[in-house]
């Protein structure tokens, strides 16, 4: 098994969840950041399964070098801050675009088993470049299905929202202003999808034994009014409303209306079917998925699973990631 971007927040919890409980005989992390890589190996003590690789996904080369005898990829790796996406539209095509390429390149030659690549929910009708470079990773890995035949590599795709304690995430910025009195507002009707780490691990694992090919995966996750957030972190703060920024959705989407037609419900997910199964189409109603209904969207602002204030104060109280 092998994760790019493994030293990042998701790619640490997952490390921790699947030594723990996957047992792997071999996890490698694939990285660029050799320090982050060193304090990971002292975190795990060393634990002689796992092996680190420093490299790039932009490095075609390297990929395939990393790859040989893997079964398994987690293609984590990504740039994804929205205005740095903004200022620097080239490097994150390079990172997020062609890197994405590059991984299933190296994995269909690599003879790879299973790819599940993250995605987010800004891929669905993207208004900026950084969900617009995510949507194109998302068109990558399920038409690899193509390439690779009925027998090959397998790659399906995992959308969800914004990840408590990941680096960039409002959660430690609330935080850290928490001591300034005032908290910047972008909108006060503003709503957000949140899920954990771990839940987004247990997703992937998921995903992982669910997979046909060519699947996005979507998990039934609670919606938050960003606004409710700062006053749960910081409830005497001072709110200030300082206007929702470039490339800034009010609500977000994990599940458009045009994409309901290829939608299956299950209980704790959607599944959006590849459009194009030329390798073989998988009847979904076969394992209880339930198609959903012509026109339906899944929206943060449209959920009917909403976080009350005390929880929104246990997720601000765990542990955040710098």
């Amino acid at each position: 098994m092998l994760i790019t971007g493994g030293t990042g927040s998701f790619g640490r919890q997952f490390t921790q969840m699947a030594l723990a409980h996957g047992n792997p005989k071999r996890l490698a992390v694939l990285s660029r950041d050799e320090m982050k890589q060193g304090e990971m190996a002292q975190h795990f003590k060393h634990d002689p399964r796992l092996r680190f690789f420093l490299g790039d996904v932009r490095d075609r080369d390297r990929l395939h070098r990393a790859f040989q005898g893997v079964d398994i990829v987690i293609h984590a790796a990504a740039l994804k801050q929205v205005p740095a996406a903004e200022y620097n539209p080239f490097e994150f095509i390079k990172t997020n675009v062609l890197g994405a390429q590059n991984v299933v390149d190296a994995a269909l030659d690599a003879h790879v088993g299973k790819v599940v690549a993250l995605s987010t929910d800004k891929a669905a009708n993207p208004i900026n470049l950084y969900g617009a470079t995510k949507l194109c990773a998302d068109k990558l890995f399920v038409a690899a299905n193509s390439y690779g035949g009925g027998a090959g590599t397998r790659f399906a795709c995992v959308r969800y929202g914004n990840v408590v304690g990941s680096r960039g995430s409002v959660i430690p910025f609330f935080l850290n202003r928490k001591a300034s009195g005032v908290l910047p507002i972008t909108h006060p009707d503003m709503t957000r999808f949140w899920i954990t780490l771990e839940q987004g691990v247990s997703l992937v694992l998921g995903a992982l034994n669910w997979m046909h090919g060519g699947e996005i995966f979507v998990p039934k996750i609670p919606s938050m009014k960003v606004i409710d957030l700062a006053r749960a972190i910081a409830p005497d703060a001072r709110l200030e409303n300082v206007g929702i920024r470039p490339g800034e959705k009010l609500h977000e989407v994990m599940i458009p209306g045009d994409e309901a037609r290829n939608t299956y419900e299950y209980d704790t997910h959607y599944v959006i079917a590849p459009t194009f199964p030329e390798w073989g189409a998988f009847d979904y109603r076969s394992n209880g998925g339930r198609p959903v209904a012509d026109g339906f969207t899944y929206s943060s602002d449209a959920n009917d699973h909403w976080l009350t204030l005390d929880e929104l104060r246990g997720m601000a109280d765990e542990p955040v990631e710098a």
